[in-house]
């Protein structure tokens, strides 16, 4: 069975656990151990460890998320109705291959049930082995990634947390339908690997787009499937990663902003946060990142694609020669809008999908301006 990859967590963490107060998140999770086993159709979130590093280029091989356990156990839950349970470890393989074979196994079985794995890496080439989990639910894949670089590799290469990218383009059966970048550092990736990405009709953000205004990233994360978060995007004043010095970044109080929208899409249903520096300061951070995703997941709302279209206000726009539709939910004001697609290049057999956008797309569609997200969805006009 999947499940048996999972080793249970050590009994130092149960007993730290058995110590906090009932008040604490760690009380209410349910534990992995040497006895027990959580039920998977009683949880809806699930963390699991991967302790896996041979994709990072540098540092040490080993990974222990004791820390990041302790971190996250002793903060106190919101008024959340949620139920979680920590799902214990995938430990390294023989090979990184047997590594990432573990991973999809375990993954898809808790998204088949509607749990949604948090995982906790080792390097980031982690993220191919949970996009390739999708391939036994048969649907497309987007893919969001919090990221200073866009981990392009040469197709000879093999997998690394700075080219996982490159083999989940070309590796089939492709699944990928889309993928976004936020946080680029524009110095850290090359003008070729920034052309592929335009080339592709693929997403990316700059670093300062994001941090000027964060808000541009909830739509991106409406649309995630997957969404996998580089702590090496975080600067090392937040994170406490002083082992590779990161003057720029996202700060503390912009990442997890970051993960509570990807917590409140309703259509994620799988979050990593990988490359992790194994030192007790980042775990903090980390321990905080997932909490607000917890807490984004508490507040969803089962909107488009879950809800029904009656619940929206729909906007008309004529703009040159097209009519742009808009959608804007009267639960939430978030608005969505509608893109039509030929299936197999007939255009008799024309069907319409709503991709999430903000309100300021919307107002830019008044005044006679394509959004980008519209015309680059257009691109991609066949099913």
């Amino acid at each position: 069975m999947e499940f048996d990859f999972l080793s249970p967590l050590d009994n130092e963490i149960v007993a730290f656990r058995n110590e906090l107060s009932s008040q604490q998140l760690g009380s209410k999770i349910v534990l992995h151990t040497s006895q027990d086993f959580p039920e998977v159709t009683k949880v809806s979130i699930g963390i699991i460890g991967v302790l896996e590093n041979r994709g990072n280029s540098f540092g040490k091989q080993d990974i222990d998320l004791t820390a990041v356990r302790h971190e996250l156990y002793q903060l106190y839950p919101g008024n959340w109705d949620v139920s979680i349970a920590d799902f214990g470890n995938i430990q390294a393989g023989n090979t990184i291959q047997d590594t990432y074979f573990a991973l999809k196994k375990v993954a898809a079985q808790l998204i088949k049930n509607k749990v949604i794995p948090i995982v906790i890496g080792g390097s980031q080439d982690l993220t191919f082995a949970l996009y390739r989990a999708y391939d036994d639910l048969e649907q497309m894949v987007n893919l969001v990634a919090v990221d200073s670089k866009f981990d392009f590799g040469k197709e000879s290469d093999a997998i690394t947390s700075s080219s996982y990218l490159t083999k989940i383009i070309i590796e089939e059966p492709n699944n990928l339908f889309n993928y976004c970048n936020i946080g680029y550092q524009t110095y850290y990736n090359s003008q070729e690997e920034i052309d592929l990405v335009e080339k592709l009709f693929f997403d990316g953000y700059r670093l300062g787009e994001v941090s000027n205004n964060i808000a541009i990233a909830e739509p991106v994360f409406r649309d995630a499937d997957l969404v996998s978060i580089d702590m090496n995007s975080v600067k090392s004043s937040d994170s406490g990663n002083f082992k590779q010095f990161i003057p720029n970044g996202f700060n503390g109080k912009e990442i997890c902003a970051l993960a509570r929208y990807a917590g409140i899409s309703d259509k994620v249903s799988s979050f990593g946060i990988f490359n992790h520096n194994d030192t007790e300061q980042e775990s903090v951070l980390i321990a905080q990142i997932i909490w607000y995703f917890i807490e984004g997941y508490h507040y969803r709302s089962n909107e488009y694609p879950f809800g029904s279209r009656e619940n929206y206000l729909k906007y008309i726009v004529p703009i040159e020669e097209e009519e742009l539709v808009f959608y804007k939910s009267d639960k939430t004001d978030r608005w969505w809008i509608e893109i039509p697609f030929t299936v197999n290049g007939n255009n008799k057999l024309k069907r319409n999908t709503l991709l999430p956008c903000s309100h300021e797309e919307y107002l830019m569609a008044c005044d006679q301006e394509l959004p980008e997200r519209w015309w680059k969805a257009q691109r991609k006009n066949t099913i």
